[in-house]
């Protein structure tokens, strides 16, 4: 998150940062559209069986819910996102809404990267210590752990947004009207955005990483498992950190850096050192927010589609659906021509 000058400066967004008519803001368009589209489809078709977990106890039902819950929340805001890119970078909407947008934005990607590292740890405790973790791995303990992650993430970025007064997130100085786009950002923004880099990020990041290399080590020297059953796991657990990196590190990489820039930097007018690395990389910083906002069409993918137990799931819900669905129509069928027949008698 950025914020609105300093009080030492005078810069503003349309000196430090110039954000034209470009198509940059098509491109970024095209992304949230792609996103949207295919995230909700991706959730909604794995929400009836996730659901189906939950009810009967399953933990990495309760995890997965857990995701879609956010995700379908995100979801809901991304319209404006793509609206946003469509005006080419106006917000239109007024200062509130811009805060609610960019708080369901965060607070997403954040539930999302720790619920993923829970998720890792807890197939690391299963496969490493099935029986000694089995009595502890209840629907309780998953719930308790869903619901602490959502409680932390969101009471942290509300104390953000207070601490950054709401209207600091939306700068409609000089007719700008852009959403999150402010420059340059506050100190404490900075040191900020270091705090959720190393907590929100790279811790995760070693633990899910740490997690996984302990399956791929046991499940390695299992030889209950056939070849093609070990190839699965690893291709899962490598997916996992791949995906997890295509979508979070970029944007975690240049925030760091964006924020190493804006402390070295004693000038912050727009002709300083700051200002101009910010308006060469504000094309780059906008592309590593696309793609962290493809979480929302990964995370129902990798852990439902790919996860077994989910997968058979998703065909039975749906194929049950579809069977229901069909003999509801030929009943109604049957009844409309029976009725045709009594009306022609």
């Amino acid at each position: 998150m950025n914020a609105t000058v300093t009080p030492q400066s005078k810069t503003t967004n349309s000196t430090c940062v110039e954000i034209g008519d470009s198509t940059i803001s098509d491109f970024l368009m095209s992304v949230y559209i792609l996103a949207f589209i295919f995230g909700l489809i991706f959730n909604i078709l794995t929400l009836g069986p996730i659901w189906q977990q939950v009810r009967r106890q399953n933990v990495l039902g309760i995890f997965l819910l857990s995701l879609s819950i956010s995700d379908i929340l995100f979801l809901f805001t991304m319209p404006l996102w793509i609206n946003y890119y469509r005006q080419d970078h106006h917000w239109m909407l007024g200062a509130v809404s811009c805060s609610i947008a960019g708080f369901v934005y965060y607070t997403n990607m954040y539930i999302s990267i720790i619920l993923l590292c829970c998720i890792s740890v807890d197939r690391c405790l299963v496969v490493t210590f099935p029986l000694r973790f089995k009595t502890h791995r209840t629907s309780c303990y998953a719930w308790t752990q869903c619901v602490s992650v959502y409680v932390v993430v969101i009471v942290l970025h509300i104390l953000v947004l207070y601490k950054d007064e709401l209207k600091d997130a939306h700068d409609e100085e000089h007719a700008n009207d852009r959403c999150y786009e402010t420059y340059p950002m506050k100190k404490p923004v900075a040191l900020f955005n270091l705090i959720r880099l190393g907590i929100g990020f790279l811790l995760p990041l070693l633990v899910l990483a740490g997690s996984y290399w302990r399956v791929l080590a046991t499940v390695g020297q299992s030889h209950g498992l056939s070849a093609r059953a070990k190839r699965k796991v690893r291709l899962l657990s490598f997916g996992v950190i791949g995906i997890f990196s295509v979508c979070f590190a970029p944007y975690h990489i240049l925030l760091l850096v964006r924020s190493l820039v804006f402390y070295k930097s004693d000038n912050v007018d727009s002709d300083g050192s700051y200002c101009v690395f910010e308006q060469k990389t504000h094309f780059f910083f906008s592309c590593t927010l696309a793609l962290s906002s493809l979480n929302c069409v990964v995370d129902p993918v990798l852990y439902a589609l790919v996860s077994n137990g989910v997968q058979e799931e998703v065909k039975l819900f749906w194929r049950t659906l579809y069977t229901r669905s069909t003999l509801t129509d030929n009943t109604v069928t049957t009844h409309t021509r029976e009725q045709a027949n009594a009306n022609l008698i």
